[in-house]
């Protein structure tokens, strides 16, 4: 088993935590788990192949993205905007149905939560963003445009946190994006890491109660993605919680630890199952009504 530490990818930065899950989503052969000092970084291992190469070999291209169901055209099915109505998304699904990409739909979006004009519900991981960048599948491609063409001394590089960023809002949900409240510039990310956390979204979709659409009651969106929780009994907002764990996993590991770790229990139930250390996000606090930016900080459990 070949590993690589990547200081790059420290645990407790979400967008970090969940471009390491995107490697074990990428590539099958990706095992993923964290060091145990105080502050744990991402440890990649495969068996016969170096994770960088494997990352390599499997980097998704520009038509590959192209032709994700989240694509704003989709073989002919219509054009999928920031505002999908209930039909809309219900028809990109059913012909989505079966495809390995299906996630970048409901990892984004859900039918089963509606807002009050009719639209579905997005993802906390979906925000919508300013001027031109308010749809997921476009920010993704371009992310994918500022990293050009890939090789293993950059990729090495954006792992062990030598590249420098470049001007771009990315998602749209790291706060390491942001300048100070006297900075007035525009938000910088490093695009490796942002388009590989895209790819962690896979083992988080997003849910709802469903909706009585005859009646037309829509009531409150209760849109619930996968990782959003909060202490038994707490009035707070959920909140994404996120562990670092020590044994090597792939995604089907990760995706199973992730029901039956409770973040909220104590930390000798965490030991059983291998994890030792938990964060959950603080948001972005709006500078007002008129402010959209959005932001996902950490704080450790």
């Amino acid at each position: 088993m070949r590993a690589l530490i990547c200081p790059g990818l420290p645990a407790s930065w979400v967008n970090a935590w969940l471009a390491g899950v995107g490697m074990t989503v990428l590539d099958c052969r990706i095992r993923l788990h964290w060091t145990e000092e105080d502050a744990p970084v991402a440890v990649l291992s495969a068996a016969e192949i170096d994770p960088i190469a494997a990352l390599v070999e499997s980097w998704p291209g520009e038509s590959f993205l192209s032709e994700l169901p989240i694509a704003e055209s989709w073989h002919g099915d219509g054009e999928l905007k920031r505002k999908v109505s209930v039909d809309q998304f219900a028809a990109r699904v059913q012909k989505a149905r079966g495809h390995p990409q299906a996630w970048t739909l409901s990892s984004t979006m859900t039918d089963l939560s509606v807002y009050k004009d009719g639209e579905v519900a997005h993802a906390p991981l979906d925000p919508a963003g300013p001027g031109t960048t308010k749809w997921l599948h476009h920010r993704l491609l371009r992310i994918h445009k500022l990293i050009g063409p890939v090789c293993q001394d950059r990729l090495r590089d954006s792992l062990a946190g030598r590249t420098k960023r470049v001007k771009n809002n990315g998602l749209g949900f790291d706060c390491t994006r942001l300048g100070s409240l006297a900075d007035s510039s525009d938000p910088w990310i490093e695009p490796v890491i942002e388009l590989l956390a895209f790819f962690g979204l896979a083992i988080f979709p997003i849910r709802g109660r469903g909706v009585d659409r005859r009646l037309g009651r829509y009531g409150d969106p209760d849109e619930r993605q996968r990782g959003w929780q909060k202490a038994p009994g707490s009035s707070e907002p959920r909140r994404f919680v996120w562990p670092a764990w020590h044994q090597p996993l792939a995604a089907a590991g990760v995706d199973a630890l992730l029901d039956v770790w409770r973040p909220f229990s104590c930390k000798q139930t965490w030991a059983m199952l291998g994890v030792r250390a938990g964060w959950r996000s603080v948001e972005y606090e709006a500078r007002g009504k008129a402010d959209p930016t959005r932001g996902i900080g950490s704080e450790l459990l």
